[in-house]
């Protein structure tokens, strides 16, 4: 870490170094302007890093994100990003226990004769699936056509819906989600896995008035006009890797262990009142002042107002609301289904989100309680990018639990006792579809412990700075603006804008922002060059 900047002033100064700030750095570094990124860890890449979490062992885990989806293929391109993403052979296995029989929900990344088959045996008919092949075409429909106005300038609503089917406009957009997934599906199962993406990082119920639970599937379904979630080889820490090397090849200058204490800017903006100015102390303890033309803040809005001058405002901090647990195993656990554990892990494993499920475990959440059967996903990276697993012995696989309905509210009078608990429930939940206890398939590290790392969203606030653990940094808005919005400004235009016009937001509290994308970075980027 350099104890300084290497100036006093630079055309744009990038406040937080996660994968956002550094495409913005790449970016406009690339066209030629001072770029200084400051972060006050020190390493880059925010959520999406690699670490070794249990000593003397070398796999390396995916710790906070780990799929990506949304980055689109074109910014991957422009930035010459050396990033292989991995496609998982199965999209989902969902393990049933009916009338005391063990069963469950294949579905394969290309649907075929299995998947068809996967259905008819769980609801006793093609019915369900037919169901599911058109809404997921609808799904399809929409996403082809918002998914390539991600890298351009905001659409509107009016625009966008004049070219999507009326009734697709209303289930996905106009209307909560529920009410589609309970006219068009009747299986409790197969509603369970469609509601789910509408809920991940998000706390909502199927049928809030908000709508996030729309704006959440949405963005989960749209990645580059597929929503196919793919694994990054090498663990999230190479999507960082590449990124970094991209920004410094580009010219960027790159400080760690430089955490921002405050931002400066005229209310009328740096063009009409000066440059702004970034107070930010190094590890050393010694502080120092760069001016900037403009300042991108890739941290949350609410922090952002924070640095701007303003007091914290514990009525609209935002809320995060999920339960990561990271693990190693000795072996992969068998299924009381029978399935091979190969297949079922090697996608997404649902368990406990069955749709009334979902709703229960929403209701016990909203009361103050852990839910008593926690929703939640299971993913096996190592079956897809081994790579990551390091020397290891045979048979060895990492196993991530991502839960859902666990608003950090539940953790606040008791953050260790309450984390105890969901992860109790967590593990049961998933040793009720399995012969052997996963405990006894838990590798343990150098000291003896067994390898489980639990996060809570105090914990994702404490690492990352995220308010509230809020993994999207705030409730995800829609990816076009109102037709009545003002789109006046270059920022505007871009989605960045903020109330003061010399800094502007390119994280994922960017209008596009959420997820591991590069959106919000990009976005950001345009607004400047626009703008000079």
């Amino acid at each position: 870490m350099n104890p300084g900047s290497s100036q006093s002033r630079y055309d744009v100064v990038v406040v937080g170094g996660g994968h956002n700030g550094l495409v913005a750095a790449a970016y406009l570094a690339r066209e030629g302007l001072s770029v200084l990124v400051l972060e006050r860890l020190d390493h880059t890449g925010g959520a999406a890093v690699s670490a070794t979490a249990f000593a003397g062992l070398p796999t390396r885990l995916s710790r906070y994100s780990y799929l990506v989806s949304l980055m689109p293929e074109p910014l991957m391109a422009d930035l010459q990003l050396d990033i292989t993403l991995s496609s998982r052979r199965y999209a989902s296995f969902t393990p049933t226990l009916r009338d005391g029989r063990a069963g469950g929900l294949l579905v394969e990344r290309h649907e075929r004769e299995a998947t068809r088959a996967s259905f008819a045996e769980l609801t006793g008919s093609d019915d369900e699936y037919e169901a599911w092949r058109e809404f997921y075409a609808d799904v399809a429909e929409l996403s082809h056509v918002v998914a390539p106005t991600l890298l351009q300038p905001l659409p509107t609503d009016r625009e966008l819906r004049a070219r999507i089917d009326p009734g697709i406009w209303r289930d996905l957009v106009e209307r909560p989600l529920g009410e589609a997934v309970e006219r068009r599906f009747r299986d409790d199962t197969v509603r369970g896995v469609v509601a789910t993406d509408g809920l991940i990082g998000t706390f909502a119920s199927m049928h809030d008035p908000s709508l996030a639970q729309n704006r959440c599937f949405l963005y989960h379904l749209l990645g580059n006009g597929t929503g196919e979630w793919r694994v990054p080889v090498g663990g999230m820490g190479s999507v960082t890797g590449v990124l970094e090397k991209a920004a410094l090849t580009a010219g960027a200058e790159i400080l760690t262990e430089a955490g921002v204490s405050a931002i400066r800017s005229d209310p009328s903006g740096a063009a009409g009142g000066g440059p702004a100015e970034v107070d930010w102390t190094s590890s050393d303890g010694s502080r120092h002042t760069v001016e900037a033309g403009t300042v991108l803040a890739n941290v949350a809005p609410w922090v952002l107002r924070i640095l701007l001058g303003d007091d914290a405002d514990p009525e609209t901090k935002p809320v995060g609301a999920q339960l990561k647990i990271n693990l190693l195993l000795d072996r992969l656990p068998r299924l009381r289904s029978g399935v091979d554990p190969a297949v079922a892990f090697a996608g997404t494993l649902h368990l406990g989100e069955d749709y009334s499920q979902l709703e229960a475990a929403h209701a016990d959440a909203a009361d103050g309680r852990v839910p008593g059967t926690m929703p939640g996903e299971v993913y096996c990276h190592s079956l897809t990018d081994p790579s990551i697993l390091g020397d290891v012995p045979a048979g060895t696989h990492t196993l991530t639990y991502f839960g859902l309905h666990t608003p950090a509210t539940l953790f606040d009078a008791d953050p260790e006792g309450a984390k105890a608990l969901a992860v109790e429930r967590a593990i049961a939940s998933l040793d009720q579809h399995l012969v052997e206890p996963l405990a006894s398939c838990i590798a343990r590290d150098a000291d003896g412990n067994p390898c489980v790392e639990a996060k809570i969203p105090q914990d994702v606030e404490r690492d990352l700075a995220m308010p509230g653990g809020h993994i999207f940094h705030g409730d995800l808005d829609w990816p076009w603006a109102s037709s009545r919005a003002r789109l006046e400004t270059p920022a505007q235009r871009w989605g960045v804008q903020t109330d003061r016009d010399g800094v502007l937001l390119c994280g994922s509290g960017a209008r596009r922002g959420g997820a591991v994308s590069g959106l919000g970075g990009h976005n950001a980027a345009q607004a400047v060059l626009e703008a000079r």
